[in-house]
């Protein structure tokens, strides 16, 4: 494996962070293991890195129950396809994807936007799978014009994805210095969370956000 996978041990719930290597910026996948099925998070820039967090997440014995995309940015969705399993996004970034087209890879090779394009609208407040509470909020102005931000609140467990990089220079994409600064601070605010899961780089805690 080329990437790295951190494990943590929340009870009922297992997190398993993949990072890519440094060639794609650490970028993480995401796998949430409840009791009888792993729910992935993000599909990483190149096939080959989702084709190892696929890999280690077949591992765990349990089927993959969905690929939940955070925001449009090809790091976090180019692998989709791979992961076989419908893929769940906010409308509003479905249609930042659409938007955006076929992704381009510094290979050359062309990913087709029919391979990795939302198909069940994930609708912001909160949802049980397989016993396990997530929250589901839309955060506009971050890194991306939209993003989606994932809390486990019985576990302590907040799924910032690209709101926070972890020991990684930071890419604003959306170029929206103040936006992204006034959702960190709303984070940081946040009181109930001691793991933190970034889109670039390993899981930490509240002190990513200083």
């Amino acid at each position: 494996m080329n990437g790295t996978v951190t494990v943590l041990d929340k009870g009922a719930v297992r997190i398993h962070s993949y990072m890519s290597p440094a060639d794609t910026f650490h970028t993480t996948t995401q796998l949430i293991e409840t009791p009888a099925r792993v729910i992935a998070i993000d599909a990483q820039l190149l096939p080959a890195y989702a084709d190892e967090a696929i890999a280690y997440a077949k591992g765990l014995g349990k089927p993959i129950d969905r690929l939940i995309v955070t925001h449009a940015h090809p790091d976090h969705y180019n692998g989709a396809a791979h992961f076989g399993v419908p893929v769940h996004a906010l409308a509003q970034v479905r249609e930042q994807i659409i938007a955006r087209g076929d992704s381009h890879l510094p290979t050359g090779q062309v990913i087709p936007l029919s391979e990795f394009t939302p198909s069940v609208a994930i609708i912001p407040g909160t949802e049980v799978i397989d016993g396990v509470t997530f929250v589901f909020e839309a955060v506009s102005g971050g890194e991306a014009a939209d993003e989606l931000l994932i809390k486990l609140p019985d576990q302590r467990v907040l799924i910032a994805q690209d709101l926070v990089y972890n020991g990684v220079h930071l890419y604003l994409g959306n170029n929206d210095i103040t936006g992204w600064q006034q959702a960190v601070d709303a984070l940081a605010a946040e009181s109930g969370y001691d793991t933190i899961l970034a889109g670039h780089g390993a899981p930490t805690g509240p002190e990513v956000y200083q």
